[in-house]
């Protein structure tokens, strides 16, 4: 079969202080009508470049130095400007990682869907109107007449991912880019994403360019899968074979780093340090560092692809000696989570906890109803335990976080806080006790200021609580913290824009930790991780509370973690919880239909 989109010898560059970034280093894979292709990897490995140089969207410093880019004998990398605009979002069109900055936040979300449509397509407004409606019904999202005319800030994370989705698929491209596509989204939704682009692939025989860190989507989705490390292609292989036995030692890692129930009694397994700088010329095998397997030859010489198995190749030396054996299945037995001694004292009781938000319509903005996005919440949280609310995108989950924190103020109810009742508190009288209660929100970009370094970042709240002695103090414990969360030290002197989302959700992670709390909200504090740097968040999450006591509300959409994770699971619907207990309980023999319903959502991997 012709392939859809095929890419050879693809090297892309950034220009940067630090010298020249070898971003993409000789990538080169093809993407076939009506198969799901997907590139999994590490933050920083260049899955996300690779699919920007596919697109011509580098950023001002990135320039695409070698190889090609045929799209069914077109040569993008030949066209001028002008010639690819008609081609971006036509012939070939993309899914951002972040759906707060790719789209535009003073257009409605209608009126940027069709706009695409009025660029490439002979539709009528009131035609590319009644298909924009359509799309935002089949991506999932509710009440779409209302929806199309609000802007992105109006809707929640899932809801504005959904809304980019509608918008890629607008006009019937040949070749989708999803660079991590259901990040945003819960379980049921992620399914409803997952099985719409696995019908437009079946319809359309469109080709899709997955990029993921999700391997039960993986499982799910791909036909081929190809794994990147520190630039450069170190496996690929047909799904099944990937899955059954992965063959380059960073694919092996990558599964084991993944968190199960059977695994709770202990740590997950991670890669030790970070992938190596791309500023320099990389003549050996650049996982050797991290592996576990390597020996003399692997740090003096690269290795070459090599055929592991019929179909399935990987950049190793240890495949000279043949296949590596098919991973194992069972993971041990499953075990009840250790927490912190002194468990048991109630740090955090919400009573019949409310938020209304007032509908006004009209010229003079009448309210004419509320929107019951938290409607009568109660649950205790203990110190040094973890409870998960899980639920869909507008449920109610981030507005009940906020709420606890006084950052939305409550329409009724009680929130008391190691026996403080914070509802009648004034902000002048909340304030001392910020260093108490943090947030780890849900977007890292949208948090984090982009005119301030990370040391700058990181340093201001300690300062502002008064957290450390001195600037020396509060310095070595920043580094200390920027180690345990994955990241360089030098990374102190960087700007939020030159990390991956990975990255800066890092940042935030520490942030959070730098001012020493007793509970943390986790706003999704993992979707934007992948599995290898997920397991030394969770790690890292569960060993300050065994130290420390910390509480978690840990909001998420993934099931794998909180099976992992909590202690307690809540949830929530339509802004009531409609379930909550044990997470052995729930997780296991769920009694409400919803819940089951999630449950059935979730991919897997066996």
């Amino acid at each position: 079969m012709k392939p859809a989109l095929r890419i050879h010898a693809l090297n892309t560059v950034l220009d940067t202080p630090r010298g020249m970034v070898r971003a993409v280093d000789d990538v080169g894979f093809e993407l076939r009508p009506g198969e799901c292709f997907a590139l999994v990897g590490e933050s920083g490995s260049g899955k996300s470049m690779t699919a920007l140089s596919i697109m011509r969207l580098l950023p001002e410093a990135g320039r695409i130095v070698g190889g090609e880019v045929d799209l069914d004998g077109l040569d993008l990398l030949g066209l001028p400007e002008a010639a690819m605009r008609s081609v971006r979002g036509r012939r070939i069109a993309m899914i951002f990682q972040e759906p707060s900055t790719a789209l535009n936040p003073v257009l409605s979300v209608g009126r940027q869907i069709v706009e695409v449509m009025e660029r490439h397509t002979e539709l009528s407004r009131e035609e590319a109107k009644r298909k924009a409606l359509e799309l935002l019904r089949s991506v999932g999202i509710p009440d779409a007449e209302r929806r199309f005319e609000q802007y992105p800030f109006e809707l929640s994370g899932g809801l504005k991912q959904r809304a980019m989705i509608a918008g890629a698929l607008a006009v019937d491209p040949e070749v989708l880019i999803a660079d991590e596509p259901t990040t945003a989204l819960d379980v049921t939704i992620q399914a409803q994403i997952l099985e719409l682009l696995a019908r437009l692939l079946r319809e359309r025989g469109m080709a899709l360019l997955l990029i993921t860190h999700d391997l039960g989507i993986v499982a799910r989705m791909a036909h081929r899968v190809a794994v990147m490390y520190a630039g450069e292609i170190v496996e690929i292989a047909e799904r099944e074979a990937f899955m059954r036995a992965p063959q380059h030692p960073y694919s092996q890692k990558l599964f084991a780093a993944l968190p199960s129930p059977r695994r709770r009694a202990g740590e997950l397994a991670v890669i030790q340090g970070q992938v190596p700088p791309l500023t320099q010329e990389f003549r050996a095998c650049r996982f050797a560092e991290r592996c576990d397997q390597a020996f003399d030859r692997c740090r003096i010489e690269a290795p070459a692809m090599l055929e592991a198995r019929p179909g399935q190749l990987a950049r190793c030396h240890l495949r000279e000696a043949g296949p590596a054996a098919p991973r194992a299945q069972s993971l041990g037995s499953h075990e009840s989570i250790k927490t912190a001694s002194g468990e048991g004292n109630v740090l955090l009781r919400i009573r019949d906890l409310q938020v209304h938000f007032p509908i006004r319509r009209g010229l003079l903005k009448r309210t004419v109803g509320y929107v019951r996005a938290v409607d009568g919440v109660s649950f205790e949280l203990r110190a040094g335990r973890t409870l998960a609310l899980v639920g869909e995108s507008g449920s109610g989950k981030t507005t009940t976080g906020k709420a606890i924190l006084q950052l939305i103020a409550p329409t009724a109810g009680s929130v008391r806080f190691a026996d403080t009742e914070l509802t009648t508190l004034s902000r002048a009288e909340i304030r001392p006790r910020r260093s108490a209660m943090q947030i780890i929100f849900q977007d890292p970009y949208g948090s984090l200021n982009p005119r301030m370094r990370v040391l700058e970042i990181l340093l201001e709240g300690m300062r502002s609580l008064g957290i450390g002695r001195d600037e020396a103090e509060r310095t070595a414990r920043i580094t200390r913290l920027l180690g345990e969360v994955g990241l360089p030290a030098e990374a102190l002197g960087r700007y939020p824009h030159e990390f991956s989302g990975g990255q800066r959700q890092r940042i935030a992670i520490a942030r959070a930790l730098a001012v020493e709390p007793k509970l943390i909200v986790c706003d999704e504090p993992t979707s934007a991780l992948d599995v290898s740097v997920q397991a030394q968040i969770l790690n890292l999450l569960r060993a300050l509370q065994q130290r420390l006591g910390i509480a978690y509300l840990f909001i998420t959409h993934n099931i794998a973690v909180v099976e992992y994770l909590a202690h307690e699971v809540a949830v929530m619907y339509q802004g009531k919880i409609v379930e909550h207990g044990d997470v052995d309980r729930v997780l296991g023999a769920p009694a409400h239909p919803y819940t089951r319903e999630l449950l059935a959502a979730v991919p897997t991997i066996d």
